[in-house]
């Protein structure tokens, strides 16, 4: 078996008058797997680090806004290969409000948009597991 490198990720699914925050893969992303696919903000952890603080560091440098960690929603992964090594990646998707809303994109994406939880599909291509945790918030919102 291939060595694989397994990571653990933290996801915000931050909501805005009833629109959540998605951002376009970009060209420039270096550990791109998903170029001109939208997802949600967040990323890998660093060793030691508090889970809070990784994702509030990874919308931090993804968006420039700072958020308010609401719940966890969604448990996902995925195996990408990056720069030709197998990873695992887990992440934890959270439910999160924009303390401040001035979205600036860092090199890593190229456009960003808010999108009806409910009707996603129409605007853009999603990730995979993005378009479930969505649906997984739209499920909740109805309860």
């Amino acid at each position: 078996m291939t060595d694989m490198i397994q990571r653990v990720a933290m996801k915000a699914v931050i909501v805005k008058d009833g629109k959540v925050l998605l951002l376009r893969e970009a060209k420039t992303y270096k550990d791109g797997t998903n170029i001109g696919r939208f997802h949600m903000p967040g990323g890998r952890l660093d060793v030691g680090e508090a889970f809070e603080d990784g994702l509030r560091r990874e919308v931090r440098e993804e968006t420039g806004i700072e958020i308010e960690i609401v719940q966890p929603i969604y448990v996902g992964e995925w195996r990408p290969v990056i720069r030709d090594v197998p990873h695992q990646i887990i992440a934890v998707f959270f439910v999160c409000t924009p303390t401040t809303d001035e979205v600036k994109l860092s090199e890593e994406h190229d456009k960003f948009m808010w999108v009806d939880p409910q009707t996603f599909r129409a605007s853009a291509e999603v990730m995979d597991p993005e378009d479930k945790v969505l649906e997984a918030y739209v499920r909740l919102m109805l309860h």
